[in-house]
């Protein structure tokens, strides 16, 4: 009996054995062909005609701040056939209807060449056949289906609808250049390029085919892996906005003839970015998105005057100085070291306070408060800059953002000129965004915030991940040098070198800036001509920067051209939000929709004469009315009579300043009481308008 199990366990041993090394042979042998024939075993399989090939994910779509599509994939198909799937009698009852069809629609063959293709194919029994090699949109292979030996679909008519998918930008222009790209070799710019990863999706894969053609078609089965589509984007981008600062500013420079021109717009207190325009000049002298100088190296430049604000904020930072301190300009010109620094105004400013300094872009003004403050210490002046983000590239969610160039005193080429220069926006260089991040700074009661462009990653109506505003600095300066430096800022448009950008509806504050270009290390009269500031100035709801580079003409050369884009994109964002404080003041029952400044009521010559010089389109609904009053008929103003046609009548004064409805109201024998502050206008009437007059009336009249 022992000796039976010994001869048994023996067996089941060498049985196990055997077992164990067949496995270990089995899985040596794996390992050799994967690892080892794997390139090999890939070429043969490609070589007998299949491989599992990437199935390209649908790539999410890109939005605006309201749902507008800016970037979308769009269905395309490549249409081909395996001729020889459809039946004999069916084949010759429909290949030339067919082949006419073909022939209409791609408009590039006969039908006899697309008849005797299509024969071919199937008498050499080829399986895979492309049609055409243009893509079909969705529409098309609708249509296409409904054709003869088409409509009997893949597995009876053998027709294949190969999805394919092309990126398109619905505003096309718009924006392009802040939307960007990607290319075949997921290298470009942009939204697309930044947010790749979001958008790409995950691709999947399936099993081709190689066809006698040397084609490749999908072999339907189980080997398919569904890829899994890319997350969108929801930008900040205001697609109406949008589109006013693009066509403003492409008009402004094909009437200056400019290089190149950005426009920003930004929400002061979100930091998001409501419109980015960059056009450059194409050699055929149009205007098209290229390169987005707003942000990029290539709009690094020296900002000039602009930069004027920075130098303000260090000296009242650094020094006890006022407003109404003096300086003097001399005659325009003046000797820092070797070099002679001169003032735009031929024969000088004389003196001037600081606060004049700044509304008149005094040069030397400038220049000789910070020397005198900071020529011991320079590196105090460079800290400054430092602070206010102005020499680092700023964390944007675009890849491309410009490194600004910033000298400090150690640096091989820092001079005794350098720091009164860099006092002036010269000998250093920041992108329009580093400016008007800072000017929003201003704005926004001296905190800092980061620029958005992006406010969250969707998957459908889910929110993968939102972004919200980031501060940078929590405060650039003190409370007492931002409420100077907002003074400033309002006296620069209001009486200084930025009158043109002074509004009859609402207050602009900000800054004008002119700077010569270096090219080939030498300073030209091509220019760099830009504005950044904020409004409405008492309660500043948007910043701006508009910059155009190189205009030509006199006129263009002094920043006109800007003038022109600045106001329009603030008329524009006034148009569409008139609950923005300081835009447009409200009335109950007689405010005005629409971009009106306040013409209520009153004598109708003057009224005419003051719409002719701001622009507005105006006419009279019953000529020969003295007194009117306003309404508004598709954005034009219309003077309707504030007197009734029947004589006796209660004259229509709300709106009236005091003094016009004293004049109506006494001149038809009423006593008038007033209620209120008397500088404001009429905000109700005690008596209806239109009503008769009783004998020996009065009127109560309500002001505000």
């Amino acid at each position: 009996m022992t000796l039976l199990k010994q001869t048994i366990l023996l067996r089941t041993r060498i049985i196990f054995l055997g077992v164990f090394l067949f496995a270990v042979a089995i899985v040596v042998k794996l390992v050799h062909i994967q690892f080892m024939q794997g390139t090999y075993w890939v070429k043969e399989a490609e070589a007998v005609g299949l491989a599992y090939k990437p199935i390209k994910a649908t790539r999410g779509n890109i939005y605006a701040d309201d749902g507008s599509l800016l970037a979308t994939s769009l269905p395309f198909y490549r249409v081909a056939l395996d001729p020889c799937v459809v039946d004999e009698n069916t084949f010759r009852a429909q290949i030339e209807s067919l082949s006419n069809l073909l022939a209409g629609f791609y408009q590039d063959k006969s039908a006899d060449m697309y008849q005797q293709l299509i024969q071919s194919a199937r008498q050499t029994k080829r399986r895979y056949l492309v049609i055409n090699k243009r893509w079909v949109n969705y529409l098309g292979k609708k249509e296409m289906s409904r054709w003869p030996i088409f409509c009997q679909g893949r597995w009876r008519g053998g027709v294949l609808f190969e999805k394919v998918e092309k990126r398109f930008q619905p505003f096309k222009g718009l924006a392009a250049r802040t939307i960007g790209f990607t290319n075949a070799d997921a290298y470009g710019a942009g939204l697309e390029y930044s947010f790749h990863q979001d958008l790409r999706g995950v691709d999947g894969s399936a099993l081709y085919q190689k066809t006698v053609g040397g084609n490749w078609k999908m072999v339907y089965g189980d080997s398919y892996e569904r890829p899994v589509h890319g997350y969108d984007l929801e930008t900040t981008i205001d697609i109406n906005l949008q589109d006013v600062a693009h066509n403003s500013l492409c008009k402004a420079l094909q009437a200056s003839e400019a290089a190149y021109g950005c426009a920003v717009v930004m929400e002061v207190q979100t930091g998001a970015i409501k419109a980015m325009v960059n056009l450059s000049r194409t050699s055929n002298a149009q205007y098209k998105e290229c390169y987005n100088y707003a942000v990029g190296n290539q709009g690094a430049t020296e900002p000039g005057s602009t930069f004027k604000l920075v130098s303000m904020l260090a000296l009242l930072e650094e020094t006890s100085a006022a407003l109404t301190d003096t300086v003097d300009t001399g005659d325009g010109r003046f000797q820092f070291y070797d070099r002679t620094m001169k003032d735009v105004r031929r024969g000088g400013f004389g003196e001037l306070t600081i606060q004049e300094v700044f509304e008149h872009s005094s040069n030397i003004g400038t220049a000789r408060l910070i020397d005198g403050a900071f020529g011991e210490n320079p590196q105090k002046f460079i800290n400054y800059i430092h602070k206010l983000h102005l020499s680092r590239p700023l964390p944007l969610q675009m890849i491309g953002m410009g490194v600004p160039w910033i000298r400090n005193p150690k640096h091989p080429g820092w001079s005794g000129v350098t720091l009164p220069w860099m006092s002036i926006g010269y000998e250093l260089k920041t992108t329009p965004l580093h400016t008007l991040t800072l000017y929003n700074a201003v704005a926004n009661g001296g905190k800092m915030v980061q620029p958005l462009l992006v406010k969250r990653i969707k998957q459908a109506n889910r929110t993968v991940k939102e972004f919200q505003r980031t501060v940078l600095e929590k405060k650039i300066c003190t409370g007492a040098t931002l409420k100077k430096l907002k003074a400033m800022l309002e006296g620069v448009v209001e009486r200084g070198t930025a009158r043109r950008f002074r509004h009859g509806f609402y207050q602009i504050a900000g800054k004008s800036g002119t700077a010569n270009k270096v090219v080939n290390g030498q300073y030209t009269n091509d220019t760099y001509a830009s504005f950044v500031g904020y409004f409405p100035a008492q309660s500043p709801q948007y910043s701006c920067i508009v910059v155009i580079d190189s205009p030509q003409g006199y006129a263009w050369h002094f920043g006109t051209s800007v003038a022109t884009v600045v106001k329009d994109i603030a008329d524009k964002i006034a148009a569409k939000d008139l609950t923005t404080q300081g835009f447009i003041p409200t009335e109950s029952s007689t405010s005005l929709p629409g971009v009106f400044p306040m013409i209520k009521a009153g004598y109708q010559s003057d009224l005419s004469q003051l719409c002719d010089v701001l622009g507005i389109p105006a006419y009279d609904q019953k000529p020969g009315s003295a007194w009117v009053r306003s309404a508004i008929d598709d954005d034009r103003i219309v003077w309707k009579p504030c007197r009734a046609p029947n004589v006796g009548s209660v004259p229509h004064v709300l709106g009236m300043t005091l003094k016009d409805a004293l004049f109506l109201l006494e001149n038809d024998g009423l006593k008038v009481i007033v209620q209120g502050p008397v500088g404001g206008r009429v905000k109700a009437q005690s008596l209806p308008p239109y009503t008769k007059i009783v004998s020996r009336g009065a009127i109560t009249l309500q002001m505000r």
